[in-house]
């Protein structure tokens, strides 16, 4: 895998927002991201025993939808879809839809002492920036992130931007990536909803050899509890 499938093309399933200011980097204040060790990992202090959850520290005991690389926790009004790679049908990112908004998550293989997320983090900025899209940098309840937008055009023609919410967590040996969209973006209540959904997610990195930055691979479940695959970005 190279680096840039870490980096979307454009957010995944964002709303359409009017434009407005000036295209760039900005940041939010108080809440803005500091300049910190790009080898440093990124997650909340509290992230082993609130999620995103190790497979070593999920309670086998809750009935997880297991798709190899990760297991999604069901719940009322949450439907799963699997993206699936044109032309090599392998599934490259699990699409979650919930609360009137999307999560997509990824997770990746990571160095056992150093985190990927500072790094991939600059790297979509940058990408979103090259695409005349403006991002901007902020903390949340995960650490640093992004509010990106991209330019788009509406069904009836209107020009806006196309918004999205990138968070990334470094656990023990991976990087779980979550882009949000929809009502989430700006909905207290939905933004409080997926970000628990998001903290539910469990990695399962596995014992073999990765290289730094490989998706960790992902399977279609056994049972129908995921709804039906879709190709990727669709």
């Amino acid at each position: 895998m190279t680096d840039n499938e870490l980096v979307p093309e454009e957010p995944t399933e964002g709303e359409l927002a009017t434009t407005g200011g000036a295209d760039g980097t900005t940041a939010t204040g108080d809440d803005a991201a500091e300049v910190v060790d790009r080898d440093a990992k990124s997650a909340p202090a509290d992230r082993a025993t609130d999620g995103p959850f190790d497979a070593t520290e999920a309670n086998p005991a809750r009935p997880y939808v297991d798709l190899g690389g990760l297991k999604i926790l069901p719940r009322e009004g949450l439907h799963l879809r699997l993206e699936v790679e044109e032309g090599t049908n392998r599934v490259v990112a699990v699409g979650l839809d919930y609360a009137g908004s999307t999560l997509q998550v990824q997770a990746f293989a990571a160095p056992r002492s150093t985190g990927l997320w500072h790094e991939i983090r600059e790297q979509i900025e940058d990408q979103i920036l090259k695409q005349g899209g403006k991002s901007t940098a902020q903390v949340g309840p995960f650490g640093p992130e992004l509010v990106a937008g991209v330019p788009a055009t509406a069904p009836d023609g209107t020009q806006g931007m196309r918004i999205a919410r990138f968070i990334g967590v470094d656990g023990p040996r991976w990087l779980l990536r979550g882009v949000i969209a929809g009502e989430a973006i700006q909905n207290p209540t939905a933004k409080t909803a997926v970000e628990e959904l998001f903290r539910s997610v469990v990695v399962v990195r596995g014992t073999q050899p990765m290289p730094p930055r490989d998706l960790i691979p992902l399977s279609i479940p056994k049972t129908a509890a995921s709804g039906g695959a879709a190709p990727a970005g669709s």
